[in-house]
């Protein structure tokens, strides 16, 4: 009877609203922690997988050898890689494509190759506008590759310790 007569109170005074809006009371004066986007940035981990890039030697020649590991272990099935031997008898890529919209991001691409060639950067920021941009051919792969080469080796000596 006790419980019945509490839960007539507690409808009738609305307690849960009330619970509600001095919880809302509670946090409105308190300092905010949104971040304001464009102008803030958070720091992310070395280790954060972001858009694909192909890399190179210091010499200038890609370092992909079209062993086609990472086109076996990808669980979205994204890449796709066509390779044909060339005059010095090393195989390289002719086709490296990796559909982003497949991909996800797991990472086993870059932890299968055995010459560190297709790594995943720090970059976060970026979109399709047109039809077929999510399609990263190896030339799209190998430019960016070249733009974030000092990003992408500053991560690597700060997770080489991990690795």
């Amino acid at each position: 009877m006790l419980k019945r007569i509490q839960f007539y109170l507690k409808s009738f005074f609305l307690w849960e609203l009330l619970q509600g809006l001095c919880l809302t009371g509670r946090y409105l004066f308190k300092r905010k922690i949104t971040v304001q986007f464009p102008e803030e940035k958070t720091p992310s981990s070395a280790r954060f997988r972001g858009l694909h890039a192909l890399r190179r030697y210091p010499n200038g020649e890609e370092r992909c050898i079209a062993c086609k590991l990472c086109e076996a272990v990808c669980p979205a099935l994204a890449i796709t890689i066509e390779s044909e031997p060339r005059e010095d008898g090393s195989r390289r890529t002719t086709r490296y494509d990796i559909d982003l919209f497949k991909c996800i991001y797991c990472g086993f691409c870059e932890e299968s190759c055995p010459v560190d060639s297709i790594v995943e950067t720090g970059e976060m920021h970026y979109h399709f506008e047109n039809r077929g941009e999510n399609i990263m051919t190896k030339q799209k792969l190998l430019a960016i590759g070249d733009e974030f080469e000092k990003q992408i080796a500053e991560a690597r000596s700060e997770d080489a310790l991990f690795r």
